[in-house]
């Protein structure tokens, strides 16, 4: 195990306080879990006991905590045997939660205009990085995020003006909104005011419009499925911007142990076999090898 995450992952005994179903087989899950809540950075994730008689937990990202209230919350998908019983778990019943776990994201002051892009499941990180981005005046982000299913949250016509966007792609996120952090939402299921297309194409649209010295400002940061990924690090060589993705994997153990969540890595010295759980989950787009997977 990376000895830079010892004495930093905790186990809660947590309280389930929220479960609350989406469209499209999604839940926001809402737990008491303070000691995970007080270490949690955007990118964590914590890996979790869906039913007391399923010993192998399931990881799941990390979008929202609150360190006072002592809660951490996450989206899910109920796609396979554990998150289907983790979704009939009722508000008061407990879990046991492994977190947080894995390396966060690391942006850069020298790059004050982040470009957040988030495909299905891979969107909690994004909300969780503009959560944090949020409180720190230097960073002006804009979010995008695509789905095929409903998306886990009422999309209402945005108020904040973002240069470069098609005509009628209005739709945004209301937390995001609320926030004051600009979002654009992207699908191929006609969903009314958003862009007809990927994350990567609405991305490569802004890009396009976006002067020379304000594009030299931006960096990407992304979670999604594996192709999408695959697209964003293409976009960010296109480009020469710097990326971060938030690599999602089957995992046992999730502390480093089993390496059964490997992936390979350019590194200085040569390729490498890189363990997601602890030298990730977020690495730096130009390294991965995306064809290895």
């Amino acid at each position: 195990m990376n000895m830079s995450h010892r004495n930093t992952i905790f186990v809660d005994d947590a309280e389930i306080l929220v479960q609350q179903p989406h469209p499209g087989d999604q839940y926001v899950l809402r737990v008491h879990a303070p000691k995970c809540a007080a270490h949690a950075e955007p990118g964590s994730f914590a890996h979790i006991t869906c039913d007391p008689m399923l010993p192998l937990r399931r990881p799941l990202s990390i979008m929202r905590t609150d360190p006072e209230a002592g809660w951490v919350e996450f989206l899910y998908k109920a796609v396979g045997y554990g998150t289907s019983l983790l979704a009939k778990r009722r508000p008061g019943e407990r879990i046991s939660l492994l977190g947080p776990i894995g390396r966060p994201f690391a942006p850069s002051p020298d790059r004050p205009r982040p470009l957040l892009i988030g495909g299905g499941v891979g969107i909690p990180p994004m909300v969780f990085l503009a959560d944090r981005l949020r409180r720190q005046p230097r960073f002006e982000p804009l979010a995008i995020l695509g789905s095929e299913v409903p998306f886990p949250f009422r999309p209402r016509p945005s108020a904040m003006l973002v240069p470069g966007m098609p005509e009628g792609t209005i739709a945004a996120m209301p937390l995001l909104e609320d926030w004051g952090i600009a979002s654009r939402l992207t699908s191929l299921q006609g969903y009314a005011g958003c862009h007809e297309g990927y994350v990567t194409d609405l991305a490569r649209v802004w890009l396009n419009a976006l002067p020379d010295e304000a594009r030299t400002q931006v960096e990407i940061f992304a979670c999604g499925p594996h192709p999408m990924l695959a697209a964003v690090a293409t976009l960010a060589a296109e480009y020469s911007l710097p990326a971060q993705v938030s690599l999602e994997e089957f995992m046992a153990c999730a502390v480093g142990g089993c390496a059964g969540c490997t992936v390979r890595v350019e590194t200085p010295t040569g390729p490498a076999m890189k363990r997601v759980c602890v030298d990730g989950p977020v690495f730096d787009a130009a390294t991965i090898d995306f064809t290895a997977h």
